[in-house]
């Protein structure tokens, strides 16, 4: 009996239809996968987290934030300083109100002259007018005293007077404090005033008083004060036109 010899299946014969066959004739097969560092990874990881936190932190920081981003870029956009000065202060359209106060400050006795030039119109909302050393003109409403002191770059405290240099009086420049003997007190009709006087919203017939002293003069100052005329408030809203209002 003949044993019948063993013949390997040619090439053009093998069936690459049979699982592996393809692969295995394919050189590819035989290279090892590309496997990414691990290095790149953890940058990559790195950058990501910190992209995360970042965007997290600065809408975070809007968020908390936002009514005074958006203020500044409204306030920005406003190019006249006075309106500036009424958008800061969220006071009403010039012509709301109309109302007149008188107001003395003194400084050791000596009273700080608001009828000099640069205390003159100083703005539109709130000024002095006339050469008048003490007379408030108000034209808009919620006008905080704050505001007037702003337009010609003074400022009052709980415990200081600050007077521009540019724009002080004669005589008085700079910082007025209280120290051991000198005391500053606010009166509002007669009245001491103890909260934060230049937040306070002035009104029609307002007495405000101001003064840094030994406080031995107070009613004497009261007095004076309460003998201040102010005047009557015209029907007509004035017309501002520059460094002029007429009725």
């Amino acid at each position: 009996m003949t044993e019948d010899h063993k013949v390997l299946p040619k090439d053009l014969d093998s069936d690459y239809s049979l699982p592996g066959r393809l692969e295995e004739s394919n050189p590819e097969y035989f290279e090892p996968p590309t496997v990414k560092s691990k290095s790149t990874n953890r940058i990559i990881v790195v950058i990501v987290i910190s992209f995360v936190i970042i965007s997290a932190g600065a809408f975070s920081f809007y968020f908390i934030n936002q009514d005074q981003i958006d203020s500044k870029i409204i306030q920005s956009r406003i190019s006249d300083p006075q309106d500036k000065l009424a958008f800061q202060f969220g006071v009403g359209k010039y012509g709301s109100d109309h109302a007149h106060a008188a107001i003395v400050v003194l400084v050791n006795g000596e009273q700080v002259n608001f009828g000099l030039p640069q205390f003159q119109l100083s703005s539109k909302y709130i000024h002095f007018e006339n050469n008048n050393p003490y007379q408030i003109h108000l034209h808009a409403t919620g006008v905080p005293l704050e505001m007037l002191f702003s337009s010609f770059g003074m400022k009052v405290t709980s415990d200081c007077i600050i007077l521009n240099d540019e724009r002080s009086p004669e005589g008085k420049t700079g910082k007025f404090c209280t120290d051991h003997d000198q005391f500053l007190v606010f009166y509002l009709n007669g009245e001491q005033y103890y909260p934060d006087i230049s937040q306070y919203v002035i009104k029609h017939n307002d007495r405000i008083l101001i003064s840094l002293g030994d406080g031995k003069s107070i009613q004497k100052y009261l007095d004076y004060l309460e003998s201040l005329q102010i005047y009557d408030v015209p029907q007509k809203i004035p017309r501002y036109s520059g460094d002029n209002i007429t009725f």
